[in-house]
């Protein structure tokens, strides 16, 4: 979710208001994701990069997140959405993953649409914390015969279909060290548009380039 500054500075405002903005956003692809039987939307809200921010923002970050949980609180329970956040939390304030932890029990019944938040996230963090968690709990032996899949569960998206579309605004072309072993057969679209300019259409018109791409996963049709 990309341009939240470059939307506030282009409007002479300060960057916080762009991240404000962007929650705007948030909710909108929500609601989309809802209204056409989405099962999975995934967004990268505070990378492990993130944290080298100034201290200001960061801390504006989290308060925002923090607040925007509680204010979405009731819209997750009406829309039978549960909501997730994956990442290093132990990064995070107790305070914020109190919130985390209510949240995530509270929704995690009666959930036809599931919304993770990847919060103080990195890609390569995933792979490395999974090698070290498969070694602690795998004899030396399960350890080398590990294949694909048994790998899979010692991610922190274990028991999570891999992302069928990755979406990235703002007009940068990578991706950031986001869910980099989850996104082998990720379909890329990338965008101009700022985030906080991200809405419904916006959305409807990225799924409907999707459904355009031909997906053979290394096979031949």
């Amino acid at each position: 979710m990309d341009g939240n500054g470059r939307w506030a500075k282009a409007r002479g405002l300060d960057r916080v208001k762009g991240h404000i903005e962007g929650v705007e956003s948030v909710r909108a692809c929500i609601e989309a994701a809802v209204e056409k039987g989405i099962e999975y939307l995934s967004v990268y809200a505070f990378s492990e990069e993130n944290w080298n921010r100034p201290q200001e923002e960061v801390l504006a970050l989290m308060e925002l997140m923090m607040q925007s949980m509680k204010n979405e609180f009731g819209t997750f329970l009406d829309n039978h959405v549960r909501f997730m956040v994956l990442g290093n939390r132990a990064r995070l304030s107790e305070g914020l993953n109190r919130t985390i932890d209510e949240m995530m029990e509270a929704t995690s019944r009666d959930y036809r649409s599931t919304l993770i938040l990847f919060l103080s996230y990195s890609g390569k963090w995933d792979i490395l914390q999974a090698m070290k968690k498969a070694q602690a709990q795998l004899s030396p032996e399960a350890f080398q015969a590990m294949d694909l899949p048994d790998f899979d569960r010692f991610l922190v998206t274990a028991g999570i279909p891999d992302p069928d579309l990755l979406i990235r605004t703002s007009g940068e072309l990578r991706i950031s060290n986001y869910l980099l072993w989850q996104t082998a057969y990720t379909e890329f679209y990338f965008t101009d548009i700022l985030w906080p300019d991200f809405r419904k259409p916006q959305f409807f018109e990225a799924l409907e380039e999707y459904a355009r791409r031909d997906r053979r996963y290394g096979k031949v049709k």
